[in-house]
Parts: structure tokens; sequence; C-alpha cells
């Protein structure tokens, strides 16, 4: 069964976002070395203390650009496949991202932004 892995948050001003979940939930962000300049990960945790689902902030890029999960996948060209099979849509196609793999952005058949993403 796919997992929801990893989320993005879209922000007008990041370095503001950053203090405001930093401050808000306790999370641990900082800048991510191999990405655009103004990305940085969240680390989160989980009610038992162990590492949670992994996130990031990165510079609203359009209008309606919000909150992204990004559900994990073996293969991204066959999940691509099938949400056009299943009349959704790809948004942004397959892109790589240093050192972690394969990200795309969908809408499903309401409209609902989600990504999709495949580890290497």
């Amino acid at each position: 069964m796919a997992s929801i892995i990893h989320f993005d948050i879209s922000a007008e001003d990041v370095l503001r976002a950053k203090s405001f979940y930093e401050n808000l939930f306790g999370w641990k962000i900082e800048k991510f070395p191999y990405g655009p300049t103004e990305y940085y990960l969240i680390e989160t945790l989980a009610k038992t203390g162990e590492k949670g689902i992994g996130g990031g902030i990165a510079k609203r890029e359009k209008s309606g650009q919000h909150i992204t999960n990004f559900i994990k996948v073996n293969s991204m060209d066959e999940a691509m496949d099938k949400v056009r099979e299943l009349d959704g849509e790809i948004v942004e196609p397959k892109s790589m991202i240093s050192n972690i793999g394969h990200i795309a952005s969908c809408k499903d058949t309401e409209g609902n932004s989600f990504g999709l993403m495949e580890v290497t």
C-alpha cells in the first residue's frame, strides 16, 4: 500500500514560515544542501519519539500552491500512467531530485493536488 512519505509547504517568505513551524511544533528545519537555494528540510517526530514524516519548505512559485503531500511509489512511470488511466492529471512531469530520487505533481479527478515520489 502506498504511503505519504513527504510533504512540501509553499511560502511567500520561506524564513518566516520556517520560524513559524519551528516555534509552533518544535520541528527541526535545516537548509537542504542539494536543491534550490530556498529549500529547507523539515524533520518531525512521531508520538513515539521516533522520526516522523519528513517535509520541506520552499518558495511559492505560483498562486494556488499550498501544502502538497507526496506518496511513495515503486515506479514513477507506472504510477504516472495509472494517474492518466484513472482520469487524473500530471501537472508537473517527472523530475530528478539529487540524492533523493524522482518526483512528479498530479491532480486527482476532484482537482486535489498531490505528489508522487520514487526514492532511489
